[in-house]
């Protein structure tokens, strides 16, 4: 893992850079309710700012003369909403007002921005999407005679799956077992399950396609032939997997039921147990890197499959070659 993985997409703009280019394969991991191989599933994505601007006026004495890039903002997000509807079902518009245009509604704002988080199963279906949203946005500033400027903030491709690799990785978590977790780590496990509620926990079961067994913390692998129901994200290691054959493990570092994005993972995140997990993905890791390291078969194998997988079409980086990595994140 490194620093902005989702949002930043910092692995992304390495692999732009060439920073994989000399290695065979990629091994990762990813903090979970699970111990597992992670399924080759998640969203290609695009974050982009929609800024708009008009013009300033008395939003009483001179409405006339103004142009509300507030209203632009709203009417684009009235606009993606009914997109919604014709759409792919399992892709994903969301978005988060930066700048509303000041606190005074007695002028008409002159300036709004939003940023859209803009995802689909695969990378052309994302970039199409994206251009869907664009054109609403044009449409929503010809509609209110504002300028509208979009940003591209980062971007990250679909996960390509690598057969060989994830059966290694299988077996070295099947030798190894799932982490050891104390009576202390069950208890804080506990208190946390506590503060879920059981939609929560039943969300976190099915992505796995098993029922909770009760148990606080993950005591088990989870097959590779499980009847999952995944909940997909985005993450960098997308891009990583398009460069060379990737494999990623999931740990279990918080309460079996834990949903992400939530106060509970951030309280979990310093935890004994948390570190347990990660230390022994650590070894899941290393062991399945001398596996390939070791097998030149395996290695060969695990390239073959990933070439089959890229088509005749390949890799493109869905990261405009103008856009640098957003170092802050800020609203600037």
């Amino acid at each position: 893992g490194c620093p902005a993985e989702e949002g930043g997409a910092a692995k992304a703009f390495m692999v732009r850079a060439g920073a994989f280019d000399d290695a065979d394969v990629a091994i990762s991991w990813h903090p979970s309710s699970f111990w597992e191989v992670a399924p080759a599933l998640a969203l290609a994505n695009t974050r982009a700012d929609f800024v708009f601007t008009g013009r300033a006026s008395h939003a009483a004495a001179a409405p006339h003369l103004g142009r509300s890039a507030l209203d632009a903002v709203e009417l684009m997000n009235v606009g993606v909403n009914y997109m919604r509807e014709h759409m792919p079902s399992d892709a994903r518009v969301h978005y988060a007002l930066l700048d509303t245009g000041g606190i005074a509604p007695n002028v008409v704002q002159a300036h709004a921005r939003v940023r859209y988080s803009i995802r689909a199963r695969d990378l052309r279906g994302m970039l199409e999407l994206v251009q869907r949203v664009k054109k609403i946005a044009e449409g929503a500033a010809l509609m209110t005679e504002t300028k509208m400027e979009m940003r591209i903030v980062s971007a990250v491709s679909d996960l390509v799956a690598n057969t060989p690799l994830e059966e290694a990785m299988h077996k070295v978590m099947e030798e190894l077992g799932p982490p050891h977790f104390d009576d202390a780590d069950k208890a804080f496990a506990e208190e946390i399950r506590k503060t879920l509620s059981p939609q929560d926990i039943a969300a976190i079961w099915r992505t796995v396609g098993m029922q909770d067994s009760g148990t606080p913390l993950a005591d088990f692998l989870v097959p590779r032939d499980a009847k999952r129901n995944p909940a997909i994200g985005s993450t960098d290691i997308g891009d990583v997997s398009w460069a060379v054959p990737t494999v990623q493990a999931h740990a279990p570092t918080v309460a079996l039921g834990t949903p992400f994005h939530t106060w509970q993972v951030v309280a979990q995140g310093k935890a004994p147990a948390a570190h347990k997990a990660m230390v022994h993905v650590a070894k899941a890791m290393a062991a399945t890197g001398a596996a390939v390291l070791s097998d030149p078969a395996l290695m060969e194998a695990a390239k073959a499959d990933h070439k089959a997988r890229l088509g005749k079409e390949g890799y493109t980086s869905p990261l405009p070659p103008e856009v640098k990595p957003p170092l802050t994140m800020s609203l600037g």
